[in-house]
């Protein structure tokens, strides 16, 4: 079904709940499309619109607030298994074929203050990061139901992008110039650029990559988070929501607990994909933090690949009334993984649609996916 902005905007600030949202966030791994199309799926149940899934039509707001120009990527190896190249950052990266759909860095570009003035002015703002064609578009789309949204580059995300993740965690305390002055870079751009797009049109959710965490816990602490990001975020944020912005997403992979407290009072209000197994269960983090914090995703992925019964029980305990009374939207917590059996995937998706009181697939013509 497909749901109007109003309609998304309402359910993700726990306003009136006219109808649960159910929805495949990601789509599955590489692979699982061979594995189903052995056991006999639809070329609808391949693409996934045969599930009927909700969606929201989204839409840019046309700023660039992050990377403009770079490097020009070019191929250095490529074989049969593998292809090297160096990207637009001017990362070395590799991609295994037909096991990995995201580039491995082999090396990054910054290294210290000098390296990274370098590359400093592919952050900095010009008028040129602002399509006005595109805001003008995105303006009658929002007429027409579509959700606007404005992406910024995540605050350990872009930093990670430019030193790889053992170099960022050090640049915190071995060179903090470094690090504040990236931050405040794209912390100009990013207000500048939103701060103009926002007086001619409302932006709907301010978007942030991070995936900062894994199954142990994130790269940073709370402290980090409070010193370096939250001054960052609250100044996009800040200038947004009082222009009239309500939504404020974060999406990051891993156990995320610990810096959750510190993202929400940077104002971040809704977080993705949130991995069970890595310790996020949505269900005790909503008794936690109450209406301060809406999700999209949390339903745990694997249990997909067990009987029907352990499906059938992970959807009774996320699908529970408090998860339906506002601030959820109701999926898998990543990518369907391989190994799922297609006849378990259809009873999950037809559980769960029983449960959340939705019409059984084939009555409405559903998107395959919102990641958004």
């Amino acid at each position: 079904m497909k749901w109007h902005r109003e309609e998304y905007v309402e359910l993700m600030t726990f306003g009136s709940v006219k109808r649960q949202m159910f929805v495949e966030l990601f789509g599955p791994l590489v692979g699982l499309e061979k594995e189903w199309r052995a056991q006999g799926a639809s070329p609808g149940e391949i693409d996934l619109t045969a599930f009927d899934f909700d969606y929201v039509e989204v839409v840019d707001c046309g700023g660039n607030t992050g990377l403009m120009g770079g490097f020009t990527p070019k191929v250095v190896e490529e074989t049969s298994e593998y292809i090297v190249q160096v990207d637009e950052y001017g990362r070395k990266t590799k991609l295994c074929k037909g096991s990995a759909t995201i580039p491995h860095p082999l090396d990054y570009p910054v290294k210290d203050m000098d390296s990274w003035l370098k590359v400093k002015p592919w952050f900095e703002f010009n008028e040129r990061r602002i399509n006005w064609d595109k805001v003008e578009r995105a303006a009658k789309a929002q007429r027409e139901g579509a959700l606007v949204i404005a992406w910024i580059p995540g605050g350990f995300d872009l930093p990670r992008e430019l030193m790889g993740e053992e170099m960022v965690c050090y640049c915190y305390y071995d060179q903090p110039e470094l690090m504040i002055d990236i931050l405040n870079t794209v912390a100009d751009t990013a207000f500048k650029v939103l701060d103009r797009i926002s007086d001619k049109i409302t932006i709907d959710n301010l978007s942030v990559h991070e995936d900062m965490a894994g199954k142990s816990g994130p790269l940073i602490g709370p402290d980090l988070v409070k010193t370096y990001i939250k001054p960052y975020y609250r100044r996009i944020w800040d200038m947004l929501s009082s222009k009239g912005t309500k939504l404020f997403s974060q999406d990051s992979d891993g156990n995320m607990n610990p810096v959750i407290g510190a993202f929400l009072d940077s104002g971040a209000n809704i977080m993705y994909p949130a991995e069970p197994a890595a310790g996020m269960d949505i269900v005790k983090l909503r008794e936690k933090y109450g209406k301060r914090l809406a999700f999209k995703g949390g339903i745990d992925k694997h249990v997909l690949k067990q009987e029907k019964a352990a499906i059938r029980k992970e959807l009774e305990y996320k699908l529970q009334p408090l998860m339906q009374a506002g601030g959820t939207v109701f999926g898998l917590d990543h990518r369907i993984p391989n190994g799922t059996p297609l006849d378990n995937y259809r009873y999950y998706v037809d559980t769960a649609r029983e449960m959340l009181n939705l019409p059984p697939r084939g009555k409405n013509k559903g998107w395959a996916r919102t990641a958004f």
